[in-house]
């Protein structure tokens, strides 16, 4: 089973997405952003504020390589946050005020190679991501680029998954 969780900002998606996986023992939870090294107190905080919430089995991976990250992984999978990985590879591609048409094709072979990931592997995959519609973006350039690619993402991935979950207030809709 293949489930997208999204939502806005503090809707609960992300505990939504962790009970889906519930009483799996092993799991390995993907944190598709910048790799722990102690100069992002911030991210380093938001990891450890989302393992706290989660049982002490499930073992942390923080990498943007979110397609090896699922091919490697032994067992269920929760990706956690599909926004955070855009950001992270806009960031170390350095395309920011690049022409939108490169952050896109950037994006669509990372897309790809997510998409064949979650095709090949063998047990549950649950990606959470932030819904652009419902959340505040910044009207500057930058802000309507990371929209812009973060929409694509989620349609592209949202193809490659058996269940959409729309989290809003805690509530779930099924799509």
């Amino acid at each position: 089973m293949r489930v997208l969780v999204t939502g806005g900002v503090r809707s609960g998606k992300s505990r939504h997405a962790t009970g889906l996986l519930e009483g799996r023992d092993r799991v390995t939870v993907v944190a598709p952003g910048p790799v722990a090294d102690g100069s992002d107190p911030d991210w380093d905080h938001r990891v450890a504020r989302h393992r706290a919430h989660r049982p002490t089995g499930w073992d942390t991976v923080e990498t943007v390589d979110l397609a090896s990250a699922i091919a490697a992984a032994a067992g269920p999978v929760l990706v956690d946050c599909l926004g955070t990985w855009v950001t992270a590879i806009l960031e170390r591609a350095e395309l920011w005020d690049s022409p939108v048409d490169a952050a896109h094709d950037v994006m669509d072979q990372n897309v790809a190679a997510v998409r064949e990931s979650l095709r090949e592997h063998d047990d549950e995959v649950v990606l959470v991501t932030n819904e652009v519609g419902y959340g505040v973006v910044p009207s500057h350039r930058s802000g309507g680029v990371f929209r812009d690619l973060l929409g694509a993402v989620n349609q592209g991935v949202a193809e490659a998954c058996d269940e959409v979950h729309l989290v809003v207030c805690g509530r779930v809709l099924r799509l």
